[in-house]
């Protein structure tokens, strides 16, 4: 049964709708401070269905991501005493705590870090707003780390993306169902250990 492979025609689909930026604007200022979703999974059929466009995706991705690291940053500042205990229970303790050691130890430097790497960047943005961080720096590092990011999967996309379109296209179906068995096997352990 072909689960995924339809998804993901469909994501090519609607990656050359015309309101495709607007979609993809959003879904990057909401996984900036609450969404669980990146914006890669938006950003790279746009970039693959037009790849004449890429580069305006990747700056449409980063000005959004940073705007909405601005708002994650205003509920850490604002509610961190009611958000810490909630992401806490959703696992995210440890992670926390990872992140207020790197921001103890790093600073600024761990919001660029972040906005570049593939952690939840959510937690990065509250827990900056929580430590009351510097606004400018935070905001500069996010467009820098966020752009970054999301330039270098545009231009792999624009690059070589369409060369590779059909065996991105095969290989969906097995990445769909590895991921499933993955979440359920992490789910699994979670209720074993819990």
């Amino acid at each position: 049964m072909k689960l995924f492979t339809p998804l993901y025609d469909r994501a090519l689909a609607w990656s050359r709708h015309p309101h495709a930026p607007r979609y993809l604007a959003l879904l990057s200022f909401a996984e900036a401070s609450f969404f669980p979703v990146p914006p890669d999974v938006m950003l790279m059929p746009m970039a693959l269905s037009q790849p004449q466009k890429a580069l305006r995706f990747a700056l449409i991705a980063t000005l959004a991501s940073a705007l909405g690291g601005l708002l994650g940053y205003a509920i850490g500042y604002a509610l961190w005493d009611v958000l810490q205990p909630w992401l806490q229970s959703l696992g995210y303790g440890e992670r926390l705590m990872q992140v207020q050691h790197f921001f103890d130890v790093y600073g600024v430097w761990i919001v660029f870090a972040a906005g570049f790497s593939p952690i939840p960047y959510k937690l990065f943005t509250l827990t900056a707003g929580a430590m009351h961080m510097a606004l400018l720096p935070f905001f500069v590092a996010s467009v820098v780390g966020r752009g970054a990011r999301f330039l270098l999967v545009a231009l792999l996309m624009r690059w070589g993306g369409e060369r590779h379109a059909e065996r991105i296209r095969a290989s969906v179906e097995g990445l769909g169902w590895a991921f499933v068995l993955l979440l359920l096997g992490w789910l699994f352990w979670r209720w074993q250990s819990g």
